[in-house]
């Protein structure tokens, strides 16, 4: 959940940032969430088969009369593009719109086989759709998967000449549901284990863009931000080149996991960081008790709590804070480069993050 504060400051004065201070506010998307199931959910009698799951999972799942499984994701970049539109900057983004997609079908146990793009934007820029595209086919190749197809749409008035936005549509595919990891099986006493992220991702960005005053509107401004350089980076990037480290694609470590261990739940660490998307795989009666110690955190996340007075709480609810994928397992996955962060416990309450 988001935390909100109105003009709370720290022991140093200084003023402290929420996400939705940056105009993002979770709270409201959880209520549009909720507001459109019903409507959704009057389309599920056309389904070519059995609906799993429903709203609100990781993928849309649909269990076919043969038996077999086809799964659906889609998602975007967000406000990333800014910072992509400013370094001029425009194949990573391509891997984060494929990441996005492909790790939230891989979470529920099913293989990722296709994928569609779609590009709107405010003028046609040959060279830059093409840097686009090849960043989303790069990522498709790494991700085993093929490029269908997709479209592109110019919309003048709509977007300023130099913006564009990107929406990605994955399918997969399963032979049946015993091949499906759902959470239902999860108890109190497994383990939780997580995978590094590569950096921030793509979720997080408006408020990135407010603490380090990253406004699209000052383009020479912006730019300049943008291509500072932090020590703390690796080879001392710049802080633009830092942001546009690409999402990680998860699905061939998903895979290798479930042929070595017992995975009983995936959860991709998105929007809501791990406070939010941790809870979706558990069953009722089970929290996730998880040490906040357990893991060394990039450097991009302490830099940003330390710039913006974030309370660790926002921080840990709105980004993936160094941890891309939870696992979550009776067995011991430390010796495939899995972190151990916690353990499965009982509650009276619904599903949730408890952090020691």
């Amino acid at each position: 959940m988001c935390i909100f504060v109105v003009e709370k400051r720290n022991a140093g004065g200084l003023k402290m940032s929420t996400y939705a201070e940056s105009g993002v506010s979770i709270d409201a998307g959880d209520e549009a969430v909720n507001r459109i199931k019903r409507h959704a959910e009057r389309t599920f009698k056309f389904a070519p088969g059995k609906i799993l799951g429903g709203i609100g999972g990781f993928s849309g799942l649909i269990e076919h009369a043969d038996g077999e499984i086809t799964a659906y994701a889609t998602d975007g970049v967000g406000t990333k593009l800014l910072i992509a539109i400013a370094m001029d900057t425009h194949d990573t983004v391509g891997q984060d719109l494929v990441a996005m997609c492909v790790n939230d079908i891989a979470c529920s146990g099913v293989s990722p086989r296709v994928f569609l793009d779609y590009i709107a934007m405010g003028k046609q820029m040959p060279q830059r759709t093409e840097a686009i595209v090849k960043g989303v086919a790069d990522a498709c190749v790494e991700a085993e998967i093929v490029l269908i197809g997709g479209e592109m749409a110019e919309m003048p008035g709509m977007y300023h000449e130099d913006h564009y936005d990107l929406a990605g549509f994955a399918f997969g595919f399963a032979k049946s549901r015993g091949d499906l990891i759902l959470g239902d099986q999860i108890k109190p006493g497994m383990q939780i284990c997580g995978y590094s992220s590569l950096g921030i991702h793509s979720n997080g960005l408006s408020l990135v863009r407010k603490v380090f005053g990253l406004d699209h509107k000052d383009v020479s401004g912006m730019h300049t931000r943008l291509r500072r350089r932090f020590p703390e980076f690796d080879a001392g990037r710049s802080l633009g080149e830092e942001l546009l480290t690409p999402t990680s694609l998860y699905s061939s470590i998903v895979r290798d996991s479930v042929s070595m261990y017992q995975i009983f739940g995936f959860a991709h660490i998105t929007g809501g960081g791990l406070s939010g998307n941790i809870p979706r795989i558990l069953p009722y009666g089970c929290a996730a008790r998880i040490d906040e110690t357990a893991w060394k955190r990039p450097p991009i996340f302490s830099l940003i709590q330390r710039d913006g007075g974030i309370e660790p709480e926002e921080m840990l609810s709105t980004f993936n804070c160094g941890i891309g994928l939870v696992a979550i397992s009776p067995d011991d996955l430390t010796s495939s480069g899995w972190m151990h962060l916690g353990e499965v416990v009982t509650t009276e309450e619904k599903p949730h993050v408890q952090f020691v």
